[in-house]
């Protein structure tokens, strides 16, 4: 096991979230992990556990003890012709890609970030898009747990069927998960199209756009009527070579000149609404062929902030109508575009798409401009519709919003209680989105 020497200070992807844990360790192996939980609840300490610090809640924060798993990563066995991988949990999704292909696989589908930890990101429902396509929490067939007490449970469909449908999605508040099976396909390539229409003509033609393409999603630049749109399919055809002109706008349009652009924002925030409308005007249009893993994620350079809501996939026109009304009246200096994404319905306890097709709408600030009011109020449009916020984005809802939300919410509150009957997975956070 290692210690983290260097600092005892954590801070996350964006810059808004730090803590000062009493220690960080990187333990190598699940025996090393059984040791810190037996430790920690000798010496009442609580743990959290942290993959990439993707998140943008107070998830991980804590002035106990802080786990990281990246030294506990790989794939730890054959892949057998059922093409179940077993993984471990600190195994990030970037290197998983690349090695399955290596091995003719994939993954059925991904968000369009991939340096998350495996665990993490099923543990705060990471998905992409696609209306017949699941979150990644829906690819896993095994999960393996150490609870509070050490013990290691090994939980599936079959197996401990209530224990896995929340571990699915649990917020790291089950346990440590050290092993996961991931259910994976033939290696398989993907036509990936943008394209570039107004807001009306998407939400107008929003059925046949997302029940016609496998992946589909589009973003809308605030204060103008501009979306890009962005479709993928299986395709035999031929890979595309990577041109100038795609590392161009990857690259340099899309981090760097928006960066800068960004920067421009933050210091003169006036002049939002004209770099949303030069962005817009710039959005690029083509195709690009490769295999999955090469087209799912894309480079993200500029931090922000975020806020994710779920909702009934039938009430995406109304939702962004509402929006489009809020920010033309209510002069929200804001220039970052809301991305909307399709997300297949589900029967993990804590999923945003439980027992209904869904869509999920983003809406982002650049770091360091001010948020809160534009979150504010774009989340009480959020609420008027059944929203459930993605666990770990930006929200301000509570235990008491969750109960009334999710179906299953007692279900998954006893399991926990069972399992971690002393909270020593628990922190402030968690205290007020689960149980206050």
């Amino acid at each position: 096991m290692k210690l983290n020497s260097k600092t005892n200070n954590w801070i996350n992807w964006s810059g808004s979230v730090k803590c000062n844990p009493r220690e960080i360790l990187m333990p190598e192996s699940q025996q090393e992990i059984i040791s810190i939980i037996q430790n920690c609840m000798v010496q009442k300490s609580s743990i959290r556990v942290v993959g990439s610090g993707h998140s943008f809640t107070e998830l991980v924060v804590t002035s106990g003890t802080l786990v990281s798993l990246d030294l506990l990563k790989g794939i730890t066995s054959d892949i057998k012709a059922d093409n179940v991988a077993t993984v471990f949990a600190g195994t990030k999704l970037q290197w998983l890609g690349k090695k399955l292909l290596e091995l003719n696989l994939a993954q059925e589908n991904l968000g369009d970030i991939d340096v998350q930890s495996l665990a993490g990101a099923i543990s705060t429902g990471t998905h992409g898009t696609g209306i017949k396509l699941g979150s990644v929490s829906t690819q896993i067939k095994e999960i393996t747990l150490l609870t509070a007490n050490a013990d290691v449970i090994v939980c599936s469909e079959s197996i401990n069927s209530d224990i896995f449908k929340a571990a699915q999605i649990s917020l790291g508040t089950l346990g440590i998960i050290t092993e996961i099976k991931l259910q994976l396909l033939p290696a398989y390539k993907l036509k990936y199209v943008k394209g570039k229409t107004t807001l009306d003509e998407c939400l107008y033609n929003i059925e046949n756009y997302k029940t016609e393409n496998r992946n589909f999603e589009f973003y809308w630049f605030p204060n103008t009527n501009i979306v890009q749109t962005k479709s993928m399919n299986i395709t035999d055809e031929k890979i595309m070579k990577r041109s100038f002109f795609k590392y161009f706008n990857d690259i340099i349009l899309e981090n760097v000149v928006f960066k800068l652009l960004s920067e421009l924002c933050r210091i003169f925030p006036f002049l939002c609404k004209a770099v949303s409308k030069i962005s817009a005007a710039a959005i690029s249009t083509g195709v690009d062929i490769n295999f999955s893993a090469k087209i799912y994620a894309t480079p993200r350079f500029v931090k922000f902030q975020e806020m994710e809501y779920s909702f009934p996939a039938n009430n995406v026109v109304a939702i962004l109508n509402e929006i489009r009304e809020c920010i033309n009246t209510s002069y929200f200096n804001v220039h970052f575009p809301i991305e909307v994404r399709f997300v297949k319905a589900d029967n993990i306890y804590l999923s945003p798409a439980f027992q209904r097709e869904s869509v999920y709408i983003a809406i982002h600030m650049y770091k360091g401009m001010e948020y809160k009011k534009y979150f504010e109020a774009i989340e009480n449009i959020f609420k008027k519709y059944d929203g459930r916020p993605h666990w770990g984005k930006i929200h301000t809802r509570t235990a008491k919003d969750f109960s009334q939300l999710y179906p299953m919410w007692n279900k998954f509150q006893d399991i926990r209680m069972q399992l971690d009957p002393e909270g020593l997975f628990m922190n402030d956070y968690l205290k007020k989105i689960m149980i206050q």
